[in-house]
């Protein structure tokens, strides 16, 4: 058995914007620290496997910006979409290349754009999800212990009948269902039943294991990218087979296309995890994660805040950015743009991004 991780770095993050644009999108930008996200996935992967057994997949376009924040892994282990098509066509795409050089490979599948704050926690989580994964079919997933009852994620049920809290030590459950990203009355009904975790959309499988589960489940995608394997193996260049795959493919995320289904074989499973994860999905995760003042703002850049509570204010270099009697709001400023929003209401973002695409808007996407 060889370990891979493939790092799935093909989004914009649209919730993220003015920052994230599609000239940078979230996974390069710095968030609470001196490197990006990406650099972040990537380091936390080190102890465990070396820089030539980590793929990233991302758009054709971003190529290149990935090989500048990851020097270290080889430029022949980017892998660029030439269209995006969500998680399924995604891993099928990494699973297919993988299999082509290994055909043992256990592949870790971890978006670029999440935060964690106890990295040695979270790699002895990965560990026993790796170890369940190897010696068998099994498709593993992390599921995070809730803190309160979020309705920005998707939630997993686990059979937490045989835990025991007492035992520190990783280990998996089976899972019972996926349920979507819920309303507040469900997610305070989630987090009171005690056997529900956030969907992480972190994953570990064998390559060979994922594309039967497609096979199943996804028939259309497996078979899409099913002449990828051999396109691999006999080519110096596989463009034109991905092209032509990505062209089949449907546009599916592997939680709907395979995982809700497949948690009715019994060969689903979750391991909880709790160290500190944050998908930095929105501008309320940065708030929650900032430094704040006994206001409860959070601030960064050149600031001035007066008669101001609960809020997040970040201004562009060489702007002064000042609020006054404004309270649960966020107020991004990027220089050519600025964001201003309730607190509560971040993850309506996307659609000013959905409106400036739509109105020819580009140059501020």
């Amino acid at each position: 058995m060889a370990l891979y991780a493939v790092i799935m770095a093909g989004g914009v993050g649209s919730r993220f914007w003015p920052r994230s644009r599609r000239e940078s999108p979230k996974q390069f930008l710095d968030v609470l620290g001196p490197d990006s996200l990406i650099q972040n996935t990537f380091a936390r992967l080190q102890p465990l496997l070396t820089p030539e057994h980590v793929f990233v997949v991302t758009h054709a376009d971003y190529a290149e910006q990935t090989h500048e924040h990851l020097p270290a892994v080889p430029e022949e282990n980017i892998l660029g979409e030439p269209i995006a098509r969500n998680t399924a066509p995604c891993i099928a795409f990494a699973a297919a290349r993988l299999l082509a050089v290994d055909p043992d490979a256990v592949m870790v599948v971890l978006p670029a754009d999440h935060l964690i704050g106890n990295v040695a926690r979270f790699q002895q989580v990965l560990g026993a999800a790796v170890a369940e994964a190897a010696s068998s079919d099994a498709l593993v997933t992390i599921g995070i212990e809730p803190t309160h009852p979020a309705t920005g994620y998707g939630y997993v049920q686990y059979d937490s009948s045989s835990r025991d809290d007492r035992m520190d030590t990783p280990r998996a459950f089976p899972v019972k269902t996926f349920a979507e990203k819920p309303d507040l009355a469900t997610a305070e009904r989630f987090l009171d039943s005690g056997d529900f975790l956030w969907n992480s959309g972190m994953f570990i499988w064998r390559a060979d294991s994922i594309l039967k589960a497609m096979n199943e489940h996804l028939p259309d995608v497996h078979s899409a990218f099913a002449p990828l394997q051999n396109a691999f193996e006999n080519t110096t260049s596989a463009d034109e087979a991905v092209r032509e795959a990505y062209n089949r493919s449907p546009k599916i995320s592997i939680d709907y296309g395979v995982m809700e289904p497949a948690a009715a074989a019994d060969n689903v499973l979750v391991v909880p995890g709790a160290f500190g994860w944050s998908d930095v999905g929105d501008w309320h995760a940065v708030y929650d994660l900032v430094e704040k003042d006994a206001a409860g703002n959070g601030a960064e850049g050149n600031v001035v805040l007066h008669n101001t509570s609960r809020s997040y204010a970040r201004a562009s270099e060489g702007r002064l950015l000042a609020l006054v009697g404004m309270h649960d709001t966020i107020v991004v400023d990027t220089g050519d743009a600025v964001l201003v929003c309730s607190l509560d209401s971040t993850q309506q973002v996307k659609t000013i991004v959905d409106y400036l695409g739509s109105h020819g808007m580009d140059a501020h996407l």
